[in-house]
């Protein structure tokens, strides 16, 4: 990040944002908050249709952005994608691993199939991705930033189903806390966030099996993606320079603490 920028700044200019996920929900906010702070976005994700959408928009309120199809369950689309990125903006300096999926079912009923879509989309898809950044990010001494996208069902789980999402959420805080420590040396610093529960595509299909469960928590609510919109920026921006290995819980008060 550039030292011009005063440590309030949340000034993203001649930054290149990488947003996987972003076809929905989550990732879809992340990519058009990254552009309005000045980023140029580099959108993915799966479903080709619901990405042009997204870069349409972006465009229209006068931002950078293109979109690139990912999966985060086929290493060659990962490091393929990467380099169809970069073709378009240049060196990411900002990743922002959101892509995931639930797993909705107890575990002794999860088909391997499901399992290893579950790891590879969620865990390991993450992780390559994070190498690949930081191998370009190492090897032209660049500083950057990567903001992993973990859960508070990775501290607290109800054992009413997604065990595996549960599992490969708090893998997420704990690769976010290991990799800081691996290229802090390096200036890349390593962050997460942790949301509650936020309206989004795959909250919609937790309703659909469980109902309104949002009356039983204390403020009676689901959380609006906009909400997250400041700690996004905070992590990716000169605001939070020393800030590294940290995973900020935002959930609205809905956990047991």
């Amino acid at each position: 990040m550039s030292d011009s920028h005063p440590n309030i700044s949340q000034d993203l200019a001649g930054e290149v944002a990488l947003v996987t996920g972003a076809t929905s929900g989550l990732g879809a906010r992340f990519a058009q908050v990254l552009a309005g702070a000045g980023a140029k976005v580099i959108c993915t994700g799966r479903r080709l249709e619901r990405l042009d959408k997204l870069v349409a928009t972006i465009r229209s309120a006068g931002g950078s952005a293109v979109g690139v199809e990912m999966d985060m369950t086929d290493t060659d689309s990962i490091t393929n994608g990467f380099v169809e990125a970069e073709s378009a903006f240049g060196t990411v300096t900002i990743l922002v691993n959101n892509a995931g999926v639930p797993d909705a079912q107890r575990a002794h009923k999860m088909d391997v199939e499901l399992i290893d879509r579950v790891f590879d989309t969620n865990l390991r898809g993450p992780f390559v991705l994070s190498v690949e950044h930081a191998k370009r990010l190492l090897a032209e001494q660049r500083p950057g930033r990567q903001i992993n996208i973990s859960s508070m069902s990775g501290f607290h789980y109800d054992g009413h189903g997604a065990a595996l999402y549960s599992v490969t959420k708090a893998a997420i805080a704990r690769m976010t806390e290991t990799l800081a420590v691996e290229w802090s040396r390096n200036h890349i610093n390593v962050n997460g966030i942790a949301p509650g529960a936020f309206e989004s595509e795959m909250m919609d299909g937790m309703i659909e099996r469980v109902g309104e469960f949002w009356q039983h928590m204390p403020r009676k609510r689901l959380g609006r993606t906009r909400q997250l919109d400041s700690t996004l920026l905070y992590l990716c921006s000169p605001a939070s320079d020393a800030v590294t290995g940290t995973i900020i819980k935002v959930d609205d008060g809905q956990s047991p603490r």
